[in-house]
């Protein structure tokens, strides 16, 4: 599944599943171009470790993001990965309008207009991935705006793949279940994680580089005939 010579643009590229997107990516010949919000050292410790990647500050609270994320592909794209994402806990009586708008501006306007700034720069047969969760399919209580921006992205991957696919271009969805992270660990206590590992089917956490694997066959050759799909990288998890 090589990448020789296809330029990728990942978002949230620095840590977790989006750092493990760009290794991928870039270890199967790809030039990556990723973004990160605040953590310079981590970004820089990805450019270091895989050749061929840069790092752009790009805030995703902001459409003033996109300038910047932009910049170094403006001479054509290939593959465009929306992974940068955002989680508010708390109940639906607690819920602010400024919460409403910060989620779903990180989870759902800015890859939507991600998707509108890439669709000049990707070159027929392009591809866009859209990073969702396995929680649009099992909600949990305290995740409503989480839930509810990440299924209108979803949504919003099915319509692009219409729009896009008479170009070749594919746009999917890939939603991992429960992935062995630091914010995944942050927010669970460990007998949660033992929990979920328990009801997957193949016995264990995700680690982000299963989720990875699922996004580099989808922007592979291999992947053309996939497009408009939600892929539910979950392990097994719900079945």
């Amino acid at each position: 599944m090589t990448l020789e010579g296809k330029t990728a643009l990942v978002t949230g590229g620095s840590k977790g599943i989006g750092r493990a997107i760009v290794e991928h990516l870039a270890a199967r010949g790809a030039t990556v171009v990723f973004t990160y919000r605040q953590d310079e050292v981590a970004a820089d410790e990805v450019v270091r470790g895989n050749p061929g990647t840069t790092a752009v500050r790009a805030d995703q609270e902001s459409l003033d993001g996109l300038d910047a994320m932009f910049e170094p592909v403006r001479a054509g794209l290939d593959i465009l990965v929306n992974n940068a994402g955002l989680v508010t806990a708390a109940p639906i009586a607690e819920l602010t309008p400024a919460d409403f708008d910060r989620v779903f501006t990180v989870n759902t306007k800015f890859p939507l207009y991600a998707m509108q700034r890439a669709a000049p720069l990707l070159r027929d047969g392009g591809r866009i991935v859209n990073i969702s969760t396995l929680n649009t399919l099992l909600p949990a209580a305290r995740l409503a705006l989480y839930c509810a921006s990440k299924a209108a992205l979803e949504q919003l991957t099915v319509v692009a793949s219409k729009e896009l696919g008479a170009r070749g271009i594919t746009v999917n969805t890939v939603s991992p279940g429960a992935t062995d992270t630091g914010t995944l660990r942050a927010a669970n206590p460990p007998e949660a994680l033992a929990a979920a590992a328990g009801r997957t089917a193949l016995g264990r956490l995700g680690r982000p580089a299963d989720v990875a694997a699922v996004v580099a066959f989808l922007v592979s050759a291999e992947g053309r005939w996939v497009t408009g799909q939600n892929v539910r990288a979950t392990g097994g998890l719900a079945v």
